[in-house]
């Protein structure tokens, strides 16, 4: 009777020390998840959020350039600004694209895209101003359209950053909130574990006094 309570006392060990180890996997993949969250809240959504505002920079300097907003600046070399500016913001996209996108983002991202590479591509200073007629106010209007539009992408994207920033973080604290729970969980099987073996030497002290 005696042997058999022990071995029940030492398979009762063995399964809680089984439900630690199985707990302290299940915590180490908690940990890797809640590291891997914050990473993409880095990667995919901070730096992003970055390269949204150098864009839009670069836009809005595209937009002065075409409406000839300021006076005192020489417009001779202004196809090739714009152009220069033009591959950067495409640089900076491709950066953007390597990204863990979302479908809403790649759409936006695309339309964005087409916009720079189609839309704003001006070949020649003609299309914008000329000696006899001055600016070329229906074609500058046009080009103020598609900025407007690129734009309105930009702001539609840096809103889903806003969206996918939040998600992440509340999948973070989902984990967190588990993890805590799993460590109180560890703790309780610590106490019983503790209590096991209490019972059990304090059973066996005993019973080696009733021999004698």
């Amino acid at each position: 009777m005696l042997k058999r309570k022990k071995v029940q006392a030492f398979i009762i060990i063995g399964i809680l020390l089984l439900m630690l180890y199985g707990k302290n996997l299940i915590e180490r993949q908690s940990f890797r998840s809640i590291s891997s969250t914050f990473t993409e809240v880095y990667n995919d959504r901070l730096v992003v959020e970055g390269y949204i505002f150098k864009i839009s920079e670069k836009l809005f300097k595209i937009q002065k350039l075409v409406d000839h907003c300021d006076l005192d600046y020489d417009y001779s070399k202004v196809v090739n600004e714009i152009s220069q500016h033009e591959k950067e913001i495409l640089s900076l996209v491709g950066e953007f694209e390597a990204t863990n996108l979302t479908e809403q983002e790649a759409t936006y991202l695309t339309d964005f895209k087409k916009i720079i590479e189609t839309d704003l591509n001006i070949k020649s200073y003609n299309l914008l101003y000329t000696d006899s007629s001055g600016v070329n106010k229906e074609q500058v209007k046009i080009y103020d359209q598609k900025i407007s539009r690129a734009q309105q992408d930009l702001d539609n994207l840096s809103k889903i950053q806003l969206e996918e920033g939040e998600k992440l973080i509340s999948k973070a604290k989902v984990l967190i909130n588990r993890s805590q729970i799993w460590a109180q969980f560890e703790v309780a099987l610590l106490i019983i574990l503790v209590i096991v073996m209490f019972l059990l030497l304090f059973r066996k002290s005993a019973d080696q006094k009733d021999m004698f």
